[in-house]
């Protein structure tokens, strides 16, 4: 039987598959990056393929391996392994928990939206998960210290609980379909609050600047803000579709004689077309920005300029993992 061609070296598995430069290859990266089956994966599975990685990496090619297991693997690798610190992230924290958690939560939140224990509970709830997603999907490896993890949850928290019950009251009078509408404005203030404080660390230090072979030229709190900035504006965009389409067909649902007779209903109905957003909108909106993003060196720190300067007089673009 004839041995399938030895795989060749070069393949540059520290990049993605698909060309980053375009919004369609950022898209078909991200779509396999948010898989929810990538949770469904055993230890052994993401050990094995933490190993064909490595191993490819450090030049060593198993026999027998196709280019397709080997991108296979690196997805599964990045699925699972943070890109800074190849340490193993939460379960519930990893991108391809998004789509079943915020499936469950904010279909809840915008069942349960009319009282204020309701809105109480399913906000705390919330902003616990976003905690556990921006410590785990945090760009570069510098620790957080218990203190500032609790400083940016409680405030995230308080933030995001004190929009929904300013706007709840300030909707008592208005049309029904704008109450359905606060717990988006709501997770839009937190996220705004929580991600900033959840990587205070880096806006205080900066975050690893490289060239583009990946070699480490310093730290920049301006590629920081850029990053930061960055998952924001992606992270309100992934909770629209998915919390302001729902509300409008259920306030058609609830008017027909279908859901006042099986009222039990509202509930897995709104989770399931919130999963149905949430599905295209997660790998999408993570799709807005590059991963590995970019800036001029102009544009950073004037030290850190000097630093690069020093290092390379002729480089004019810096990259940095803006995180998820």
């Amino acid at each position: 039987q004839k041995m399938p061609p030895s795989l060749p070296a070069t393949i540059n598995i520290r990049e993605p598959r698909w060309d980053q430069s375009t919004f369609q290859g950022r898209a078909k990266h991200f779509f396999m990056v948010t898989d929810p089956r990538n949770l469904l994966l055993s230890g052994a599975t993401l050990e094995e393929a933490r190993r064909v990685v490595e191993d490819y990496r450090a030049g060593t090619i198993q026999p027998g391996l196709t280019e397709d297991q080997l991108w296979r693997a690196k997805y599964i690798y990045d699925s699972a392994f943070h890109p800074d610190t190849g340490e193993k992230m939460i379960l519930v924290g990893r991108m391809s928990a998004q789509v079943p958690m915020n499936m469950t939560i904010t279909g809840c939140m915008l069942t349960f939206y009319r009282t204020t224990p309701a809105v109480l509970f399913w906000q705390w709830v919330n902003q616990s998960f976003n905690a556990i997603v921006n410590y785990t999907n945090r760009s570069g490896d510098a620790p957080i210290t218990p203190s500032q993890l609790g400083t940016a949850y409680v405030s995230a928290t308080t933030g995001a609980v004190v929009t929904a019950l300013g706007l709840k009251s300030l909707t008592k009078h208005l049309p029904a379909i704008i109450g359905r509408y606060v717990p988006f404005a709501a997770v839009a203030a937190a996220n705004c609050i929580n991600i900033p404080l959840m990587r205070q660390r880096e806006l205080k230090l900066g975050i690893p600047v490289t060239d583009e072979n990946g070699n480490r030229l310093g730290e920049s709190t301006a590629a920081a803000q850029k990053a930061i900035f960055q998952v924001v504006v992606s992270r309100i965009g992934m909770a629209a579709p998915a919390m302001a389409i729902p509300p409008v067909i259920m306030n058609m649902l609830e008017k027909r004689a279908f859901l006042k007779r099986y009222p039990y209903l509202n509930a897995p109905l709104q989770v399931g077309l919130v999963g149905l957003c949430l599905v295209f909108a997660t790998p999408l909106c993570c799709a807005l920005f590059p991963q590995k993003s970019s800036m001029s060196v102009s544009s950073l720190e004037p030290e850190v300029q000097d630093q690069i300067r020093k290092k390379d007089p002729c480089l004019e673009t810096v990259y940095f993992n803006k995180g998820l």
